[in-house]
């Protein structure tokens, strides 16, 4: 957390390198290919990094789009290659696994506005040479789907079997089936919503305000300064990580444990394990993050809407949709309790659409998506085989 200069100067090579020549594959779209964002913006070039797992049937009709939440990125299911830690959906991904790489095709690519090799405010921008910072124009969900929906595209794949994402890859996921419906066969939206709460923005707007209150964020200038505000963001990670847990996760978890002693030391040290829980939660984050990633993301999740785009009625989004959907919540999450979960399902019902929904009972909170719940993967395994089974392809991926 106490970064001299040098530091700081070689936390940056190390960003722009990951941001402009990721440890992944990645495509690049030139001139031919320019992006239109919903800000009137029209981006270009546009490149895309992604991770994929297992082999693309003859039929191009077994591929997993895995979407990724808001610290998330394409290292799903492999060893990521900045932190060296195991990827972040490995209960569910893998080999015999409910999103099983000996069937599936999986494909997961890091969000437009990211900062592990697709462009965002950490690349270079062209017409000046310099990081993009806040020149960056501001983006959405809709436009990080239109962005991998290129991808898709490039790969050769008409239809995807299934797009599978928790929390911002579930808004993704949903984004996905209202405008490329004839692309998706199965959908799974988990511990998600059609937009975002007051609740929510306010959260996301402490945390901004958090990166913004450090001197080293030079009004969005840091990779260019040789800075880094590492402080404000880790800040904004600690903020944003209880939100993701439950009181009885919290309780069960650290209680009022002292953090390595037995009684208070009458200072602002990390007297309490959860206080020095969230401080390592915070230090970890910024080694792996960009700052300014952390605003355009969260930003991107606050203007999500599904029904502004639809005459204020969401159900319109799916009208006629072809797709299956299982929707998924969790009855201590409370970052998207589970009443959004079930509007999702009753606009879905409303358009038409065919929709199972399942409530898993647990205190591990929104994060429990991450974790290894026995019941999400049997729920999971459960739908994507039916699907399977509807769609054509074998368990062995044929």
């Amino acid at each position: 957390m106490n970064e001299t200069p040098a530091m700081a100067r070689r936390d940056v090579a190390d960003r722009l390198r990951e941001a402009e020549h990721p440890q992944s594959p990645f495509v690049r779209f030139g001139d031919e290919r320019p992006l239109a964002l919903d800000s009137g913006v029209i981006l270009s070039p546009v490149q895309i990094a992604y991770q994929t797992y297992g082999t693309l049937n003859a039929a191009r009709s077994n591929a997993v789009l895995i979407c990724h939440a808001l610290t998330g990125d394409q290292h799903v299911a492999n060893v990521h290659p900045v932190t060296g830690k195991t990827g972040w959906w490995e209960t569910l991904i893998g080999p015999g696994k409910p999103i099983d790489t000996e069937r599936y095709f999986v494909i997961c690519a890091n969000v437009l506005g990211a900062c592990m090799g697709t462009t965002g405010p950490a690349s270079i921008n062209p017409a000046t040479g310099q990081v993009w910072g806040l020149d960056f124009p501001v983006i959405t969900i809709r436009d990080m789907v239109r962005a991998q929906a290129m991808l898709i595209d490039h790969l050769g794949i008409d239809t995807l079997f299934a797009v599978v994402g928790g929390s911002m890859g579930g808004m993704q996921v949903l984004q996905w089936a209202a405008s490329y419906p004839e692309r998706v066969f199965a959908a799974l939206p988990i511990a998600t919503a059609t937009r975002h709460s007051a609740q929510n923005i306010a959260f996301d707007e402490v945390g901004r305000q958090a990166v913004m209150a450090d001197p080293e964020w030079r009004k969005g200038r840091y990779l260019i300064e040789g800075t880094n505000p590492s402080r404000g963001l880790a800040v904004a990670r600690m903020g944003a990580h209880i939100t993701y847990l439950s009181d009885a996760a919290l309780h069960r978890k650290f209680g009022r444990k002292f953090q390595d002693r037995s009684n208070p030391t009458f200072s602002f040290d990390a007297d309490f394990e959860v206080e020095s829980y969230l401080r390592h939660q915070g230090s970890t984050f910024v080694e792996r993050f960009d700052a300014n990633t952390y605003l355009y993301l969260t930003r991107a999740m606050d203007y999500f809407d599904l029904a502004a785009d639809c005459d204020g009625v969401v159900a319109n989004a799916f009208k006629g949709t072809k797709t299956r959907f299982c929707v998924i919540s969790f009855t201590s999450d409370w970052l998207f309790p589970t009443p959004d979960s079930r509007a999702i399902v009753h606009a879905l019902n409303a358009g038409g659409a065919r929709v199972s929904f399942a409530e898993v009972v647990t205190d591990k909170g929104h994060d429990a998506f991450l974790l290894d719940e026995p019941e999400l993967l049997a729920i999971v395994r459960g739908f994507l085989d039916a699907a399977a089974q509807a769609r054509g392809i074998d368990a062995a991926g044929g």
